[in-house]
């Protein structure tokens, strides 16, 4: 399977949140294991025009696959910031022959609220918090949560916001949720730990939930924050829906973003969809 990508068209000035000079990020979800990058252009109309290949996608499988697509800016001797995003469900194509679609992007400051409009079946975030519809789309499971660090007071603030398409694949039912977090140092050793109240029967849950750590500046590069949710089975069954990690051993690209946002925005709160690995 090729994904081309051809030009992008009106990016907005760097005073109005945009770039100079962009590229464009595709990632293969559900797996997220293949992603590629084009190289970096100039001007608010850029021509790309880079094909990509996505290898071992199996055709009984395509249909609950999809790409997502994030633009960057990438400014000399700063770091890349994130413009916008777009999911496309293959789903919703005639993959049997070569096919042109113009995708709009949603801006960076509608997806770190949660309110992204983007329509794609079963990549879509929905709203919904008691549907067993979400658990038949098939959407990849995702959390919400928000990020903000004082450097005066040394506290680590962690907004657990919001959860996408859990699933229980044993039960026809909705998982019963909650979401751990655990600050390790620099050794691997546990610092502290949270965790939130349990979201019962959603697929979607909405967590709300806000909790405080106690992190030294000169602590901060050192320390990683894991983020995993479980299913509660039982009073002492649970098992791992999926995990993801932030700070020094960061579980990927999108999660070192996260982190670096946060540092950089002076204490003002930076919310970000993260994808769960599976444990």
């Amino acid at each position: 399977m090729s994904v081309t990508v051809h030009h992008a068209r009106d990016i907005p000035s760097k005073d109005r949140g945009g770039a100079s000079q962009t590229q464009v990020r595709v990632l293969l979800l559900p797996t997220k294991k293949q992603k590629y990058k084009t190289k970096i252009r100039g001007g608010d109309n850029p021509e790309f025009s880079e094909t990509f290949v996505f290898i071992k996608v199996n055709p009984e499988d395509v249909a609950t696959m999809g790409v997502r697509l994030r633009l960057y800016g990438c400014e000399r001797m700063r770091r890349q910031r994130m413009i916008g995003e777009s999911l496309l469900s293959f789903a919703q194509l005639d993959l049997d022959q070569p096919t042109t679609h113009v995708i709009h992007l949603e801006p960076r400051c509608n997806i770190g609220h949660g309110d992204s409009k983007s329509d794609v079946t079963s990549l879509s975030r929905s709203d919904s918090t008691s549907s067993t519809q979400s658990m038949q789309h098939g959407g990849v499971p995702e959390l919400m949560i928000g990020l903000s660090y004082n450097g005066t007071t040394g506290r680590l603030q962690v907004d657990v916001i919001k959860g996408s398409h859990f699933r229980n694949m044993a039960m026809q039912r909705a998982p019963d949720t909650y979401v751990k977090l655990s600050l390790m140092g620099s050794g691997g050793a546990e610092m502290t730990r949270s965790k939130t109240s349990i979201r019962r029967g959603q697929p979607n849950p909405l967590y709300k939930e806000t909790f405080m750590f106690q992190v030294a500046l000169f602590q901060l590069p050192d320390v990683t924050l894991m983020v995993s949710v479980y299913n509660k089975r039982s009073m002492k069954r649970k098992e791992m829906i999926g995990w993801y990690s932030l700070g020094a051993n960061n579980s990927g690209e999108e999660e070192l973003s996260h982190w670096d946002d946060m540092r950089a925005s002076k204490g003002e709160l930076v919310c970000r969809w993260h994808i769960l690995l599976e444990s």
